[in-house]
């Protein structure tokens, strides 16, 4: 594809997507529960996936979760996600959590991930997605990191494949 059929980062881009934490979002740490903060960029990497595609998604795999501080009661929670890469029918979505104390301002980075979404025609087939234009130089670092975890992705998907395949031992019985 050619770039001018591709988007810029900024078309499908989600920017400080505001969650206020309230008792129920925690767990017996007394700290927000990392599942729903999950399931939140789950959510919001698909908006930013169907916005860049066109085409409804499905969330193909997720990468490198990395959980870097705690969010706390009264945290005010700051979702950032931006569309890193996409290729033939899937798209990397990074993602960016911060917590924001409400009252002194303190913000922390809490979490980080990746996201692949693959785009789906009416039938449920995988579609061709347009490229992703980079833009900064930020941009672009991500959008040419992407493309490194998905050669270790598809490395460890083939190496685990050979490993389930006819070289196997089989199982004492």
């Amino acid at each position: 594809m050619t770039e001018r059929h591709a988007k810029p980062v900024a078309a499908s881009a989600i920017e400080k997507h505001v969650y206020k934490v309230f008792p129920n979002d925690m767990n017996a740490h007394n700290t927000v529960f990392g599942g729903m903060i999950m399931a939140k960029c789950d959510r919001l990497a698909l908006v930013v996936a169907e916005r860049h595609s066109g085409h409804v998604c499905v969330t193909a795999s997720v990468d490198s979760i990395h959980f870097r501080a705690p969010a706390k009661g009264n945290d005010t929670l700051l979702f950032s996600l931006a569309l890193n890469r996409s290729w033939r029918s899937s798209m990397e979505i990074g993602a960016r959590v911060m917590a924001e104390n409400s009252y002194t301002g303190e913000v922390r980075h809490i979490l980080s991930a990746f996201f692949t979404f693959v785009a789906l025609d009416k039938d449920d087939k995988p579609v061709d997605v347009v490229e992703v234009l980079p833009e900064t130089d930020e941009q672009q670092r991500r959008f040419d990191n992407a493309d490194i975890r998905r050669n270790h992705r598809l490395a460890m998907r083939n190496e685990l494949s050979e490993t389930n395949g006819a070289g196997r031992k089989p199982a004492p019985s």
